[in-house]
């Protein structure tokens, strides 16, 4: 009785201490505004949602896609965790199509990539189980360019960007759903990411919205 006690005593430490090693948290400020905002807004029919980080929140979905009712739940900071904690006000909305973009604040928080991945199983669960005819559609993370120093934590970690990203699609595929790559779209020659879509290494210009919904027009992700 008393090895399986300290077996369990090991267990519980080394859970405790993995977690206590990078930070989850979310909530803050900015956090709060916008999904109280988010909260009180109305359902358009056949709605596409953009659910994601700053990446998704710099986006005038509304307006590269006029042909469409959007809706922007992106939340600059925010990470898998805060997009579980908000999912409920996507779920009940039944949209049509969701984007999801999320990860790249958990890397570089030091979250590890089975987290993340694990995190991204739960929304694509709690959405198959709560809104089943909502198309799902998992975009890759993008890549960072460590030539701009405005984002240092999250550069220079492109091992894990691609270790997620694989696993980001071999969760679709046993899901089902769709997975576009647009890792590779958003390179520049030297395998960082292209300066013609970027000033900081990390978000996109006007230049790198238009790249990304061409790349969304031409996959016909949309129709």
């Amino acid at each position: 009785m008393r090895s399986i006690w300290l077996l369990l005593f090991v267990v519980s430490f080394h859970f405790l201490k993995a977690q206590a090693s990078y930070d989850s948290s979310f909530r803050f400020y900015y956090y709060d505004q916008k999904l109280s905002m988010f909260e009180q807004m109305p359902t358009p029919k056949k709605a596409i949602v953009w659910l994601g980080d700053s990446i998704t929140d710099g986006g005038e979905w509304s307006e590269l896609f006029p042909e469409y009712n959007t809706m922007n739940r992106g939340i600059s900071s925010d990470n898998t965790f805060g997009v579980l904690n908000r999912l409920y006000e996507v779920v009940k909305r039944k949209p049509r199509r969701i984007f999801i973009l999320i990860g790249i604040n958990d890397i570089a928080r030091s979250i590890p990539d089975e987290v993340i991945l694990r995190n991204y199983r739960k929304m694509i669960d709690t959405m198959q189980l709560q809104s089943p005819a909502t198309k799902i559609y998992v975009q890759s993370l993008l890549p960072t360019n460590n030539n701009f120093t405005q984002f240092k934590n999250h550069q220079n970690k492109t091992e894990h960007v691609l270790n997620v990203n694989e696993g980001l699609k071999k969760l679709c595929a046993e899901k089902k759903i769709t997975y576009i790559n647009l890792y590779d779209a958003f390179l520049n020659a030297d395998g960082k990411l292209n300066e013609k879509y970027t000033n900081d290494g990390l978000h996109l210009t006007g230049d790198g919205y238009r790249h990304w919904k061409k790349l969304l027009i031409n996959g016909n992700y949309l129709n």
